[in-house]
């Protein structure tokens, strides 16, 4: 039992390089796999819509990471930048891998083997998502007259605006963040979440829809001429893809789920074949995107390691243990039978 104790860290520090590089592997195949269909669409693209396009997405992601770093800096004590996006962008590559729960257990321990309690990353995943789920459903009440005449069966999805906006109250969101904390026995949070914590991620949510919308915009207009009021269409959908595929788990990343609203929205504008090429494109970008920022975060991180050392150790916890080696992480909870 002792030997197993010892060997216990080791063990699952290689589980998690493992499934680091199994998720890595189901990004690049998927984006591979669709690269002759993309190839041909691209041709057609100008590539200064291609790059601005694809930036937008870049900067998306960005926005969409700084509201999952707000909320995880407003459960608990501060985690810089730099080691919260790495936690955030490194760990939801676990999308790809069917079965999108894959996500949430790669950050949990990309979290901890910097320090941050794996029930905190937990509860930070999900109320990101539930944030990201509030905010598509605002921008896609904007794309309501197209769900109703082309997706009716999305309707009920709007039923869960006002619940969101509940949970989204900071006394609510305090009290289901100590729930989970204290399933985990925890124990519950020691502050009420502050209303800018939710007003910041709940921002930050809204400017990345915004960025996909423009984004999915910029490429219809290589081929076409849309106007604002397709700029609105269009980002609503795309809001309502993301929202959709997050309830569709089984299938890596929702795909083929989101581009089937993305088609149905672009249709209007264009023929079904190129709507079809266009979310392919799109998704091509993400996937793209997703191992970029991912890559780009790992290297910050490791660059700015002392730096993040530094700025780990005047805002320690004791609860989060950022004090402890990731050995004496392991082998303390293994001791205490957590």
């Amino acid at each position: 039992m002792n030997r197993l104790k010892r060997a216990l860290p080791t063990i699952l520090l290689v589980l998690r390089y493992v499934l680091l590089v199994a998720v890595v592997g189901f990004a690049v195949f998927y984006l591979v796999t669709q690269w002759s269909a993309v190839s041909a669409t691209i041709a057609r693209i100008p590539w200064q819509s291609l790059v601005l396009s694809f930036v937008l997405v870049v900067v998306g992601l960005f926005a969409g990471t700084l509201s999952w770093v707000a909320v995880l800096n407003g459960l608990g004590p501060k985690v810089p930048v730099a080691r919260a996006s790495q936690v955030m962008l490194v760990g939801q590559l676990g999308k790809y891998v069917p079965g999108s729960v894959w996500s949430y257990v790669l950050q949990m321990e990309l979290g901890r083997q910097y320090g941050i309690l794996r029930p905190r990353v937990l509860v930070t995943s999900l109320y990101a998502a539930g944030i990201g789920v509030v905010s598509s459903l605002v921008l896609g009440a904007f794309a309501l007259p197209f769900v109703s005449a082309q997706h009716p069966a999305l309707l009920w999805l709007f039923l869960l605006l006002p619940v969101g906006l509940v949970c989204l109250h900071p006394r609510v969101m305090t009290w289901l963040a100590s729930l989970v904390l204290k399933v985990f026995r925890r124990p519950p949070l020691e502050h009420e979440v502050a209303f800018a914590t939710v007003a910041k991620a709940v921002g930050w949510s809204l400017v990345a829809y915004v960025c996909y919308g423009l984004h999915l915009w910029l490429l219809v207009n290589a081929l076409v001429n849309p106007d604002f009021g397709t700029l609105i269409l269009l980002t609503g959908a795309m809001a309502l893809g993301f929202t959709v595929s997050l309830f569709a788990f089984i299938f890596p990343s929702g795909v083929g789920v989101r581009e089937a609203v993305l088609v149905g929205a672009m249709a209007l504008l264009l023929t079904v074949p190129q709507a079809s090429a266009l979310s392919l494109v799109s998704r091509a970008m993400f996937t793209a995107a997703d191992v970029l920022a991912a890559g780009a975060a790992a290297l910050v991180a490791v660059i700015l390691r002392r730096r993040i050392a530094a700025e780990s150790a005047r805002n320690h916890s004791d609860d989060d243990y950022d004090h402890l080696p990731e050995g004496a992480i392991f082998l303390d909870e293994v001791g205490e039978g957590k």
